[in-house]
């Protein structure tokens, strides 16, 4: 695949098949590039025809190669088993999706951030234990393996939001069983991932997996969980937070009901509100939802139904590539699911099936590279 640059660019080709930096007009560049240039070359263009290899996005969060997910549990509740494998869902072919790897510690209810090179696995819980975990796992995209744990949360939770922007990763709410739910947002830059700080709050403390989703310039978390008790209260409310200043979030907008176990999935100029969960009043049962909502991130008005899952579900992972988003895996009322669909971002249409995870998963951590 090839993309144009729309205006003057600078690349520079700090080594032979190694990476590529640079800028055009006020976004940033920083991809991969296997060829036969030589160190230290540098290309002046302006709207040039970029060669096959080079991958050009406006943030960094859409993948162009592959999905990752990582821990969750492969039963429902209220008997949960976490596991730890990292899973690969190749994005260009049909290959079946593999196991790569493994959690540095087994846990469900975890959050996934993406950097250009690795992806994280921050929080969590034990599974058919409460317990709250705080550590944040890395591992590689080219080569997956076991992760490494990096660092640890400002507070450990488990069922939060993540973000991430092109320089650091965002963890967003959550659930805390000594203090019940979060508001707080930690952040830790992709450069230096031992350092993690809380730079803001939601505007409602809440947990139960709310959507997350990312621009090239802000985060958001929709829909999601405002009660830990035994009566529950979904939300429909979709905050933002800016990735170029330190501060709390605003609500913009809500989604078309509320709901909690949602999934959140970014293209370039739109987040979408995937699945969940609509709780009723005891005695009623929960009931899981297959709608795809999509909100514009130019004008931020609430989202609108654009098409439906193959099969309704809460707690999926979403995975967003340039030209699609999934939805992997998750919980469809009575057993896990291991079931891929996925949908175009360039029309709004119903998502068809692509693929079978290599095994039954939900309330999992997603990732791209």
């Amino acid at each position: 695949m090839t993309y144009s640059i729309l205006g003057n660019a600078v690349v520079t080709i700090n080594t032979a098949n190694s990476d590529i930096v640079g800028s055009f007009g006020n976004v940033s560049i920083l991809t991969r590039f296997t060829g036969n240039l030589l160190p230290n070359t540098t290309i002046y263009s302006a709207q040039a025809q970029l060669p096959v290899g080079f991958v050009i996005s406006e943030n960094l969060f859409q993948g162009t190669i592959a999905g990752f997910t990582s821990g969750g549990s492969n039963n429902p509740n209220p008997s949960p088993s976490a596991v730890s494998f990292i899973q690969k869902i190749n994005f260009n072919s049909n290959i079946p999706s593999s196991s790569i790897g493994n959690l540095a510690t087994t846990r469900d209810a975890v959050t996934g951030q993406s950097s250009y090179t690795h992806g994280y696995t921050t929080g969590g819980s034990k599974g058919a234990v409460c317990y709250n975990y705080g550590c944040i796992d890395k591992f590689p995209f080219a080569i997956g393996g076991t992760a490494v744990i990096t660092g640890s949360l400002t507070q450990a939770r488990y069922s939060s939001a993540g973000q991430s922007s092109s320089s650091a990763g965002y963890t967003s709410g959550g659930y805390c069983v000594f203090t019940t739910n979060l508001s707080r947002i930690d952040k830790f830059p992709f450069a230096s991932d031992t350092t993690i700080t809380c730079i803001g709050a939601l505007v409602t403390a809440k947990t139960m997996q709310s959507g997350g989703i990312s621009s090239s310039t802000n985060g958001y978390v929709s829909a999601g969980n405002i009660n830990s008790g035994s009566m529950p209260q979904n939300v429909c409310i979709i905050e933002k937070f800016p990735f170029a200043t330190d501060s709390s979030a605003i609500t913009v907008g809500c989604t078309i009901c509320r709901r909690s176990d949602t999934t959140g999935i970014s293209s370039i100029t739109s987040g979408y509100s995937i699945g969940g969960t609509v709780d009723y009043p005891p005695p009623a049962p929960s009931a899981k939802l297959n709608f795809i909502e999509r909100f514009p991130f130019a004008s931020e008005s609430g989202s609108i139904s654009v098409g439906s899952l193959v099969q309704a579900r809460g707690g999926a992972g979403g995975l967003s590539s340039t030209e699609h988003g999934y939805a992997s895996a998750g919980y469809n009322g009575s057993a896990s699911s291991a079931l891929i669909d996925r949908f175009p971002f360039a029309t709004d249409v119903n998502a068809t099936f692509f693929n079978n995870a290599s095994c039954t998963v939900n309330s999992h951590a997603s990732t791209q590279d």
